[in-house]
């Protein structure tokens, strides 16, 4: 077993990242077509690889209904696929190369670098046991206080079990639920919305955050008299969160208060307002049928899961740090500085390019992917039907990719193809498109002799 995983551990660190994730899909795909994990007929391959990839990617995006056509194997697989993938196969495996003895080299660095971090640690080890430590935590007390809702309707053993995955999928912002009206049934109810906000909230921050916020915490208790502050990654996190969380359900109540909320109260309408935003930015629960919301609400969500969670957490899309650098970036350039600034600090030209690319390629990766997804699936129907679905699918495309969950239905009319075109999204969205591109173009570790020719001007605009 240890000559293998040298073997996994010498390998491109982005080919080992793709090959972690791909072989638990696949694995999970495996035991999702054995007749123990489904009632009735087994799942087909596909369909047991689509739900396998959705489980994997935290996304939540399902072809079969999981709390009635999965057996409890089946859901415990689909659960076990969703704590792996909200810490990351990446964590796993450098805990497990801790625990046998053979440390962390070079390339386990920069994966848990590209995925975890914003700035270096002095102990992996450490980093990697607070990881588990918070999510135990975490997942327990939100199991704790959505079992206090859910015992009293369904009992203890369905009740507590109900809690425990209903948590983990919050906290991995997963998105599966074990209802088929996913949240709906409790929109009303306080403790819920609230429980499951918080765990959407927290796991879609970052652990690095999470943890940050923590020791600070810690530090101001034992010595008052040294200030220190959080870290600039931190706050652009926290600001941009909370920017998309007050704002994104302000415009929901006001989109929707002579629409889809007309007809609920003042309490619902903000419960449903409230946990629509929070959970479009990856976590894929919904307490209100989508197809009721108007079209600018719409467009409004897939922009919430354009953008997505933070670095290093549980959630994908192009993150909130991602937003918070490109408007920084477009302000100081059109104010003629050529620096970028936010909060008297100077951010590195490698972050400005970085900010940049990934905006621009995620841009034009979901406009190739929406096409993709209405070639296929709009071949051979009428012109007005297919031109009707073309919101349907453009929602499909960025909700897989932004690993979220939410569907207007498309999701059950895909066929072989377009499944097979949501599952690259949630994977490539997943990893991380950059991590993808750089890896298939076999990206040099050296860096490439800049060239420059003559200048040549243009026109612009």
């Amino acid at each position: 077993m240890k000559r293998s995983l040298l073997a996994v551990k010498n390998l491109d660190p982005g080919w080992a990242l793709i090959l972690y994730y791909a072989c638990a899909i696949v694995l999970g795909g495996a035991l999702l077509t054995l007749p123990i994990a489904a009632n009735g007929e087994p799942l087909s391959f596909l369909d047991a690889l689509f739900t396998a990839t959705s489980a994997q990617c935290v996304t939540g995006l399902v072809v079969v209904d999981t709390g009635t056509r999965l057996t409890l194997f089946g859901q415990l697989v689909v659960l076990m696929l969703i704590q792996v993938g909200g810490l990351g196969i990446t964590t796993f495996s450098v805990y497990l190369f801790f625990y046998l003895g053979m440390g962390v080299g070079i390339r386990d660095r920069w994966v848990i670098q590209e995925t975890l971090l914003h700035t270096p640690v002095d102990s992996l080890r450490d980093l990697v046991r607070s990881i588990f430590r918070y999510t135990l935590v975490i997942e327990a007390a939100g199991a704790a206080l959505l079992a206090v809702a859910f015992v009293p309707r369904m009992g203890w053993g369905k009740g507590i079990y109900s809690a425990v995955f209903h948590s983990i999928s919050a906290f991995c912002n997963a998105g599966f639920a074990l209802y088929a009206d996913s949240m709906i049934g409790y929109r009303a109810e306080p403790l819920v919305n609230i429980t499951l906000m918080a765990l959407i909230i927290l796991g879609g921050i970052g652990f690095l955050v999470i943890k940050e916020t923590f020791d600070l915490s810690q530090n101001r208790q034992r010595s008052r008299k040294r200030r220190r502050r959080l870290s600039l990654h931190s706050r652009l996190v926290f600001m941009t969160s909370a920017i998309l969380i007050v704002g994104g359900a302000l415009l929901i109540g006001l989109l929707e208060a002579s629409a889809s909320l007309k007809s609920m109260g003042a309490a619902e309408g903000f419960w449903v307002a409230l946990f629509q935003s929070v959970t479009s930015r990856t976590a894929g629960f919904n307490s209100i049928d989508l197809n009721l919301f108007e079209v600018p609400t719409l467009f409004l969500i897939m922009f919430l899961m354009f953008v997505g969670a933070s670095p290093g957490s549980c959630g994908g899309g192009i993150k909130t740090t991602s937003l918070a650098l490109f408007v920084a970036i477009m302000h100081s350039r059109l104010k003629g500085n050529p620096h970028t600034n936010v909060f008297r600090r100077t951010l590195p030209a490698a972050a400005v390019n970085k900010t940049l690319t990934l905006v621009m390629t995620a841009l034009l990766f979901i406009a190739l992917a929406v096409f993709s997804l209405l070639a296929v699936q709009m071949q051979g129907l009428p012109a007005m039907a297919s031109r009707g679905a073309f919101l349907e699918y453009a929602f499909e495309a960025v909700s897989a990719f932004a690993t979220v969950g939410l569907s207007l239905g498309a999701t059950a009319k895909l066929v072989p193809a377009g499944k097979l075109i949501v599952i690259l999204l949630m994977f490539i969205g997943r990893i991380g498109l950059l991590t993808v591109a750089f890896t298939m173009i076999q990206r040099s570790r050296k860096a490439a002799v800049p060239v420059h020719y003559a200048e040549e001007n243009i026109m612009i605009g």
